[in-house]
């Protein structure tokens, strides 16, 4: 199973979410191919009524510990209740450009 499989199952388990995207976002930054380091998630669900962003993504991160202990590198968290989410007007934003570079960059080194 993948690591994006693995997350998804852990949230829709955890979470029941009402609306999920988990996209792999490693091919952005400067990992070998086929990487699955990076992720976005945008996640809604009930659970997340009444309580602040800091406890959604603690609540997210307990959820996916052990993919955040190995293979996951970085996760973007956009979690929002059922009702925030209707409101909003348009969808989760984008992640950013990567600003990292590779290790043989921050060491001078060119191809």
């Amino acid at each position: 199973m993948s690591v994006e499989e693995q997350i998804r199952e852990q949230l829709v388990t955890g979470l029941a979410p009402a609306h999920l995207e988990v996209v792999n976002e490693s091919h952005m930054h400067s990992v070998p191919p086929n990487s699955e380091t990076h992720f976005r998630v945008v996640l809604v669900s009930d659970d997340f009524t009444g309580k602040r962003q800091v406890a959604r993504h603690q609540q997210v991160y307990g959820l996916l510990a052990m993919q955040m202990q190995g293979p996951v590198h970085a996760l973007a968290l956009h979690t929002y209740s059922p009702s925030e989410w209707q409101a909003r007007e348009q969808p989760a934003p984008a992640s950013p450009d990567c600003r990292g570079g590779s290790k043989a960059e921050s060491r001078g080194v060119q191809s």
